[in-house]
């Protein structure tokens, strides 16, 4: 599409016919895709898949992240126009990306929403599509590990968040959003010893293994070396990303259910994903976006900048 044609044409959600370069639509109108990408089920040809996991019923305090992923793409259109800013290369021309819209499921039965994400995602995968998910709680997650496990076996986690989620839950009837890596590596599907919590700030003694630098480490450190020390863990294993948006202070992400002060400034997370360029990322998502506890839209600009900068460390190792 022509800078030309696509200034003249609307709603590129739709109308778009290719599934590469920007998007010259005005931010304030049409449909609202994820970065403008065409909303499209038939993932022929399609390098990356963006999907919303609108699911919110696990959470322990405040709800609303049902409402993420429509605030996340809403969010996303500013970024249309330019590539990911410092990268040395654009993702959004470089690779076809499509946006797969939300996973169906029936909100009277969340005892199996894990199970319909985990299809939902594999379907993704099973197509030759890369998947990052916008959630929805943190309980999301799990279902995405599995379907990823289930492709590339046991997986590396590098996990930005004020809370490590490994409280201990036995029970395979319950749904929680605080304790979706802790039945993950009970599964077996994800390796602690090789994967990386950061931006940590509440207490949970037993770490399962997890290598924790916690956010008072990333105020102390500084951004670049913890992301030297996340290569260091995680090396060239398969990893997947998952990116709660309560690992940022309240200051830039207030719309959240379970914020936590003390944490990372938006500045650190950008350094640091951006210096994630290189590890074997398979997939992603960012979570917990709760538009309803943010007026001004802070929270899920924040994550749409989290979710183009996953597409960019994904991209980083297909180039």
């Amino acid at each position: 599409m022509s800078l030309e044609d696509a200034k003249r044409q609307i709603d590129h959600a739709f109308t778009r016919d290719d599934l590469k370069g920007p998007s010259f639509e005005n931010v304030f109108a049409g449909a609202a895709s994820f970065l403008r990408r065409r909303y499209t089920k038939d993932l022929t040809g399609v390098d990356i898949a963006v999907t919303g996991l609108p699911f919110d019923q696990a959470v322990t305090n405040r709800p609303g992240t049902r409402l993420g992923p429509r605030a996340i793409r809403e969010a996303s259109l500013l970024q249309t126009m330019d590539k990911p800013y410092g990268w040395d290369f654009d993702v959004l021309s470089d690779f076809a990306i499509a946006d797969y819209g939300d996973m169906a499921f029936d909100y009277a039965m969340p005892a199996e929403v894990p199970a319909r994400i985990e299809a939902h995602v594999r379907g993704i995968l099973d197509a030759g599509a890369a998947c990052v998910a916008l959630g929805g709680d943190h309980s999301v997650t799990l279902g995405a590990l599995r379907a990823h496990a289930a492709v590339h076996g046991p997986l590396s986690v590098i996990q930005f968040d004020a809370h490590t989620d490994t409280w201990a839950d036995d029970d395979p009837g319950r749904v929680d959003h605080g304790t979706f890596l802790y039945t993950a590596a009970k599964e077996g599907i994800v390796v602690p010893e090789r994967s990386v919590q950061i931006g940590i700030r509440t207490d949970n003694p037993d770490t399962m293994g997890f290598h924790i630098l916690d956010a008072r480490e990333v105020h102390a450190a500084g951004p670049e070396r913890i992301a030297e020390q996340v290569h260091r863990i995680v090396g060239r294993a398969a990893c997947y990303i998952t990116f709660d948006i309560d690992a940022l202070d309240p200051a830039f992400a207030p719309g959240t259910g379970t914020p936590v002060w003390g944490g990372l400034t938006s500045h650190q997370a950008a350094v640091m994903l951006r210096r994630l360029a290189g590890v074997n990322m398979v997939g992603g998502d960012v979570v917990e976006v709760s538009p309803p506890f943010d007026t001004s839209g802070a929270t899920a600009i924040a994550a749409a900048h989290v979710a183009t900068e996953l597409l960019s460390i994904w991209a980083s190792t297909r180039r």
